[in-house]
């Protein structure tokens, strides 16, 4: 990814751990970014600012990452936005049910940065 501060990425994690790695990442990556920590928040995020990408923890306190992935989808002027999902929980059932409820990628914590890369990339398409 060539410094295009065109592409936006919305971060959705509570941990302060977690989202140092990811704001760190995806500022090499050369993108523009903002965090929340709540579903509720992410939603609003979501709508008001409409992100090329979302980098979204499935278990984020109040609205679960998977309803926040659901609502997305079902928004006709949303559901064209890029969903990462992130858990903690055994990935194959987890990653069944990501997809199930709309998401785009799926990685597992602990995540590599590499492998998060990977998918960003893939996911925010070429020229990102």
């Amino acid at each position: 990814m060539s410094g295009n501060k065109s592409k936006r990425v919305l971060v959705v994690e509570h941990d302060d751990g977690i989202a140092t790695a990811l704001e760190y990442l995806i500022s090499r990556e050369g993108l523009a970014q903002d965090r929340v920590t709540t579903g509720s928040a992410a939603l609003d995020s979501i709508r008001r600012f409409r992100p090329d990408l979302v980098v979204l923890d499935a278990a984020v306190p109040g609205i679960s990452g998977y309803d926040i992935c659901r609502s997305v989808r079902r928004d006709r002027e949303l559901s064209h936005i890029k969903i990462l999902m992130m858990t903690a929980r055994g990935p194959a059932g987890e990653r069944r049910r990501g997809t199930d409820h709309g998401a785009d990628g799926f990685v597992s914590k602990p995540f590599e940065l590499k492998d998060l890369r990977e998918q960003m990339r893939r996911l925010l398409g070429p020229g990102a």
